[in-house]
């Protein structure tokens, strides 16, 4: 079965970050992303597990050899590696991070991510005004 562009997967972000605090479980957030049958596509699937004002913070789950293609944020980015092996370009720099490991990208900096094996990515884009 396949959704309409303008059918939401998950409940919208405003909805689901409404209460004074929220508590969020990673891991069963990526095992439901898992089980969705179909990934996008370039393998990857992705949800958007906070957003306030200029900050947004997604978890993405990559299968192997996945990636997100080449992109600019105009804002500071963290990647932070929570399973896997990534390869991630950034500027003309590539770099290799394993699980536990974080990159910072500067506002405006290219970047791009390639998965060596299945992997978690929680990443923070805080967007400049």
């Amino acid at each position: 079965m396949t959704n309409p562009e303008n059918q939401r997967l998950r409940p919208h972000p405003d909805d689901r970050f409404s209460q004074p605090s929220t508590c969020l479980d990673l891991n069963a957030i990526a095992a439901v992303l898992r089980s969705e049958p179909n990934a996008g596509q370039r393998g990857h699937r992705q949800e958007t597990v906070f957003k306030h004002g200029n900050v947004t913070v997604a978890l993405f789950v990559f299968d192997r050899f996945s990636h997100l293609p080449e992109h600019v944020a105009q804002g500071t980015v963290t990647i932070h590696v929570l399973k896997g092996w990534m390869k991630i370009s950034a500027g003309d720099v590539q770099r290799e991070l394993k699980a536990g490991q974080m990159l910072v990208v500067n506002s405006g900096v290219r970047h791009g991510l390639k998965a060596e094996e299945e992997s978690e990515v929680l990443v923070t884009v805080h967007l400049h005004s």
